[in-house]
């Protein structure tokens, strides 16, 4: 008991002292390089296109404010870190702004869903940043 005591107090004196930040979810590209692919990058934007297979998934991750273009319909579910989900259907052309969130993604339809999405790497002005 002792041992984990000193190591979580280790812990709050490392983000408290020392500034470090809590583990964040994960960069799409790393947590889903079978359905994210960079396709461009600059100072101020991140473009993804993302393909998902029926039944694809990506695990949690996070984004800035960013856009999806839907270039292929159909059905996903967006589940958040707090264990709620959404179910959202896009057809060709919708586009869907999101601000900044954490969130994993599984293509719950009968057809590939792609979607080109844009994230922007500039703060929304008043944000800091």
């Amino acid at each position: 008991m002792k041992r984990l005591t000193n190591f979580l107090v280790g812990v709050l004196l490392s983000v408290l002292v020392l500034g470090v930040k809590p583990v964040m979810a994960q960069d799409p590209l790393e947590v889903g390089p079978d359905v994210c692919k960079l396709i461009f990058e600059n100072e101020r934007v991140r473009v993804l296109d993302a393909q998902f297979k029926v039944g694809g998934k990506i695990a949690m991750h996070s984004h800035p404010d960013h856009f999806a273009y839907v270039l292929s319909p159909g059905k996903m579910r967006l589940s958040y870190p707090d264990g709620t989900s959404k179910d959202i259907e896009v057809k060709i052309g919708d586009v869907m702004w999101l601000n900044a969130e954490t969130h994993a993604g599984e293509n719950i339809g009968t057809t590939e869903v792609h979607l080109l999405v844009v994230e922007l790497k500039e703060p929304q002005p008043g944000k800091g940043g």
